[in-house]
């Protein structure tokens, strides 16, 4: 896509003013390889794209309107040069992330999920890491208080784990757009 140059100016000033609900819209950001990069907001994505640093891929129905320009809301692009991203450092789990990971569901009865339980509790020594620290019901957490599982006579249905960069992105995004779901999956 080439920009007239009368509408330069207005390319570097454009705003998107369109709201869904209370939220701007946002893109998932792919490397010239496919892979999910971030999540940036919709306005950035726009100016990546117009700048020519970046490929629509996805979009969504509706556009954004300038003086010269009508331009479809990006969902997904990809940049057109290879980023290097340097080893990503390990992420502490948040809540959201524990609560994404585990499906929103008790690892140790099944039941719905209402707080977040540390295997090991930290008091004895149980690190604050994605392989200690796991979903739970009110009940079972209760029960469990400050031992291990077995110490409260409770199993772990699933072995906690890290999840993948992947799904770390839709955990701390928080809602997956459904343009999103082919790029995320792998």
């Amino acid at each position: 896509m080439t920009v007239p140059p009368a509408a330069r100016a207005e390319v570097r000033a454009f705003r998107i003013l369109l709201a869904i609900g209370d939220r701007m819209p946002k893109a998932l950001v792919l490397n010239a390889t496919y892979e999910p990069l971030c999540v940036v907001p919709a306005r950035r994505a726009v100016v990546l794209v117009l700048g020519e640093k970046a490929e629509l891929i996805r979009h969504d129905d509706r556009v954004l309107h300038s003086q010269f320009l009508t331009v479809p809301i990006p969902s997904v692009i990809r940049l057109r040069e290879y980023v290097k991203v340097p080893r990503r450092r390990r992420v502490s789990p948040s809540r959201r992330a524990v609560f994404m990971r585990d499906d929103h569901t008790c690892q140790y009865c099944g039941q719905r999920a209402e707080n977040i339980d540390h295997v090991i509790p930290r008091s004895k020594g149980g690190p604050h890491v994605w392989e200690n620290v796991v979903a739970s019901c009110r009940h079972c957490n209760g029960r469990k208080e400050n031992r291990t599982p077995q110490e409260a006579g409770l199993r772990l249905r699933t072995k906690p784990a890290a999840p993948r960069p992947h799904t770390l992105i839709a955990a701390l995004v928080g809602s997956v757009h459904p343009h999103w779901m082919e790029y995320l999956a792998g």
